[in-house]
């Protein structure tokens, strides 16, 4: 039994994309490259990095980057050219800076507006609770009720 699961789990894992007329002979070339296409989204599939596609672009991109690599360009000149033909979205975790600094604190600052909006609401309860007490008269007929 434990064999077919695990046969089934081999079967079901994604295969990756990456030809092996696409990889370097460097290892150190190819882990690289393996590295930066891991942080690259897919401009077509957009859910899957570049290694993992089998959209033409993404062939190219993997291409452009192994050129790139062995060209003697840095990871950060490698990534810098992608994102200059594709734009930021290409990246898994954009860069944090100009206009994307709403979008990183867009998520904390609606967290701590809720948390904020949560606690005003349980204080205003309690207060209305309080306020809400039972007169005298209601007390003594209360009182007179429980002892029936």
């Amino acid at each position: 039994m434990r064999g077919f699961i695990l046969a089934l789990v081999l079967v079901a894992s994604p295969a990756f994309a990456v030809q092996p007329d696409e990889m370097l002979t460097d290892p150190g070339l190819e882990a690289r490259a393996r590295a930066i296409s891991q942080n690259l989204r897919c401009p077509v599939c957009q859910g899957e990095d570049i290694d993992d596609s089998n959209a033409p672009i993404s062939r190219d991109l993997r291409i452009a980057v192994r050129e790139r690599l062995v060209a003697g360009d840095t990871d950060t000149q490698v990534v810098d050219y992608v994102v200059a033909r594709y734009g930021e979205f290409v990246l898994f975790k954009p860069r944090v800076e100009g206009s994307s600094w709403l979008l990183w604190l867009a998520g904390p600052l609606m967290l701590l507006a809720g948390v904020g909006i949560a606690v005003a609401m349980t204080r205003k309860r309690a207060v209305a609770a309080e306020a809400e007490g039972l007169s005298d008269a209601d007390k003594t007929r209360l009182a007179q009720l429980l002892e029936k």
